[in-house]
């Protein structure tokens, strides 16, 4: 894992980003597979120089963080481009505690999606 600064121009600090081969393996898929994802919104991606990278925050040891995908989709229907969600995902909020994806990553999806629904509407 590595800090990206393109991931960090977005999000306004720095996180652990992975790249889609380092994806790939963690998942069980092929790299192929993992742009997939991405352009169906089960995950974000960001373009840093000739390469992609995802926030490591987005995996779990037993794959995508649960209800990432449905947060996605909430937010793009919405309107949301993908840098917006990014921003939104790793933005403190009071209410939650904390950011949206700790909080997905807590099991607390369903605090997430109803404030993405708000946002997005």
């Amino acid at each position: 894992m590595s800090e990206s600064a393109a991931v960090a121009a977005i999000v306004g600090h720095d996180i652990e980003v992975e790249t889609l081969a380092q994806v790939a393996e963690r998942l069980g898929v092929p790299r192929t597979r993992v742009s997939q994802m991405i352009k169906q919104g089960q995950l974000l991606g960001v373009r840093e120089d000739d390469r992609w990278v995802v926030p490591a925050a987005f995996l779990t040891t037993d794959g995508v963080v649960k209800g990432l995908p449905g947060t996605i989709q909430v937010l793009r229907d919405g309107g949301y481009a993908d840098a917006e969600i990014l921003r939104w995902l790793f933005a403190d909020d009071e209410s939650l505690p904390g950011m949206p994806i700790d909080a997905l990553r807590s099991d607390r999806g369903r605090e997430v999606k109803r404030r993405a629904q708000a946002m997005a509407f």
